[in-house]
Parts: structure tokens; sequence; C-alpha cells
């Protein structure tokens, strides 16, 4: 295949794709939905059923995991030039966005138990 068409079908499928899951999320919050109404809860309950789905810290476990990948991006590509090996930016970025979801889990569970 020449490399025009190639280039032709990327910003197709991205936007394929993308729509396909918009479209699923959008169809299973409606089905969430649906099935609290015929389970017969008030318009007060189901208020309170989604008020406590809510997550108060998200934007925090965010910003840690992207600080965390950042470090990571950072010190595999000085490793990188340092040693010339082209293995240190997947392995540190792995590596240190996995201790980064860690460390916002940790962080998250500490919060909400001074906050209760």
């Amino acid at each position: 295949m020449q490399e025009e068409v190639v280039a032709v079908f990327i910003p197709i499928v991205m936007f394929l794709v993308i729509g396909l899951i918009w479209v699923t999320f959008i169809y299973y919050r409606s089905r969430e939905r649906q099935m609290l109404i015929e389970k017969g809860l008030s318009a007060e309950e189901i208020k309170q059923f989604f008020q406590q789905k809510k997550d108060p810290f998200i934007l925090m476990k965010i910003g840690i995991i992207s600080i965390f990948f950042g470090i990571g991006l950072g010190f595999g590509l000085m490793l990188e030039d340092y040693t010339s090996k082209e293995y240190w930016v997947p392995f540190l970025l792995f590596v240190v966005t996995g201790i980064g979801f860690v460390t916002a889990n940790l962080y998250s569970r500490k919060l909400s138990a001074n906050k209760t």
C-alpha cells in the first residue's frame, strides 16, 4: 500500500475509534440511569447515588501521575543520552508511572480518611 493512502486512513480510523468510545460511554451511562429508574428509586435517591460516585481527588491523582510520568520521561531521556541504550525511556516510563499510580492511590486514601 502506498504511504499516502495509509496517511489518509490514520485520522479516519482515529476519529472512528474515538466516536465509538464516546457513543459506548453515553449508551452505558443512560443504561445505568434507566436501571436506577426501573428499580423504583426516587429522584433524591438517584441524586445521592451519583454524588457518592464522584471522586473529589481525581484532579490531584491525575496531577501526581502526570508528574511521575514526566520524571520517568526525563530520567529515561537523560540515561539514554548518557548510556546510548534505547531501553531506558520505556522502562522508566512504566516503572515511575506505576509508582505514581501507587503514590496517588495512597495519598488519596490518606486524604479520604482525614476528610471523614
